[in-house]
């Protein structure tokens, strides 16, 4: 069989993790996760890394396997990724990648080809002072002034990811969306895309409840235990920024809780918008677990 590359995608609370285990063991294969926050040893809760009871003896790659205190981007997974794949399928004709980080699936799939200018110092410089006095809203702002396209994509709250795009904006004198060649890199495998959804109220509650969840398991005190490191990459996102207010009396628990769910379900919403703009998913409900198991071997027999 073909060297294939099963891409799970969908957004956050839809049931990846879940799907992907049953569909690892029955095509007894492992998985390789695409979740960037899940990377980090140092953050669990929050990021709704799948436990060890979850994983259900699968092997899964790309879970706890990066710090907190590393540097690690897009580019950087791919150049991991790849040479992995190329291991797995020694073994495993068909392996696994999940997640809802659409611009990692991305890397992946058809590599990251953005041809984008170097850094400036000064611009940076500049742009991080107006995240310190003003706070990430009014980048947000700017970045959807110099590229709409982008900021429906990306995740607003990674600081690090917006202010890397306004400056290729500024650098460029067009919008960092439009600098993506769009030549798509040969891969050495074929590829069969599933994505997954819910109906908008289903998935709603489903992100409210997971929050619930999170912060009965502890949540508070593991952005408690990471509160020193608050400026680094990695926490600058939904979950920790809204509790690291709470922490610096900014708000209440209340209203912060209430925001880490409003703000998780504006980012299901542009991830499953980022998903949409390709053709090459088939979209399922997570609970038709049958009519993917046919399509994917459906797949495998006719491509």
């Amino acid at each position: 069989m073909q060297a294939t590359l099963l891409v799970i995608a969908g957004p956050t609370a839809v049931g990846k993790t879940s799907l992907s285990v049953q569909l690892a063991q029955h095509f007894n294969t492992e998985i390789i996760s695409a979740d960037s926050r899940q990377f980090y040893k140092e953050l669990s809760i929050g990021t709704a890394k799948p436990s060890v009871e979850e994983m259900q003896g699968v092997k899964h790659h790309f879970v706890d396997s990066h710090s907190i205190h590393q540097d690690f981007n897009v580019n950087d997974y791919e150049q991991e990724v790849i040479p992995l794949l190329d291991n797995l399928f020694q073994t495993h004709p068909i392996v696994i990648l999940t997640g809802g980080s659409g611009l990692y699936l991305d890397a992946i799939c058809n590599g990251f080809d953005a041809d984008l200018p170097e850094g400036n110092a000064e611009i940076r410089a500049e742009l991080n002072q107006i995240h310190q006095k003003y706070g990430i809203g009014l980048l947000q702002e700017k970045l959807k002034q110099l590229d709409p396209d982008f900021y429906n994509e990306i995740d607003l709250y990674n600081v690090k990811r917006v202010i890397r795009a306004i400056e290729v904006c500024m650098l460029a004198k067009q919008p960092y969306s439009k600098l993506r060649k769009g030549v798509k890199q040969s891969r050495n495998f074929r590829i069969i895309k599933i994505a997954l959804n819910r109906p908008k109220e289903e998935l709603n509650e489903r992100i409210n409840k997971r929050v619930e969840i999170m912060m009965e398991m502890g949540l508070l005190a593991e952005v408690e235990s990471v509160i020193s490191f608050k400026e680094k990459n990695a926490l600058n996102t939904v979950g920790y920024k809204e509790l690291f207010d709470y922490m610096e009396h900014k708000t209440t628990l209340e209203i912060a809780v209430e925001k880490i769910k409003v703000n998780t379900r504006r980012y299901a919403k542009r991830q499953i918008a980022w998903f949409e703009r390709s053709e090459d998913y088939k979209w399922f409900h997570p609970n038709q677990h049958n009519a993917m198991v046919e399509f994917i071997e459906t797949n495998l027999i006719t491509n």
